[in-house]
């Protein structure tokens, strides 16, 4: 049996998730346990957030990666769900684009 291949991460860079309204990219700073981690957003806040359910045993995330946080309609400064993981390769195109804030940036090894 070979590795399975992730599905929801695609492999070209033109096709990347963008964020929709009121969504943050965040780099994920300690992990919790369970589907709970602690991420710094670009709104310069610190999130407690969830893994949604349909992340949770599809992609494994760790610290330093670079995620989408959509925060909660109650407590929007402290709480949120990460709903797309960004691979290495896709958070370093978007460190080059700019669309990453630049102390993002510096967490991810990028600057």
């Amino acid at each position: 049996m070979g590795k399975r291949k992730i599905v929801s991460e695609p492999d070209e860079l033109d096709q990347l998730v963008e964020p929709g309204p009121g969504d943050v990219y965040g780099v994920v700073s300690k992990m919790y346990g369970y589907d709970r981690l602690l991420v710094d957003c670009s709104d310069g806040k610190q999130r407690v957030c969830r893994i949604r359910g349909q992340l949770k045993r599809r992609i494994w995330i760790k610290e330093g990666d670079l995620v989408l946080v959509s925060p909660w309609d109650f407590q929007r400064d402290s709480r949120g769900d990460v709903w797309w993981r960004f691979t290495h390769n896709q958070a370093l195109e978007l460190a080059k684009k700019g669309v990453i804030p630049d102390f993002l940036k510096a967490k991810l090894g990028a600057a």
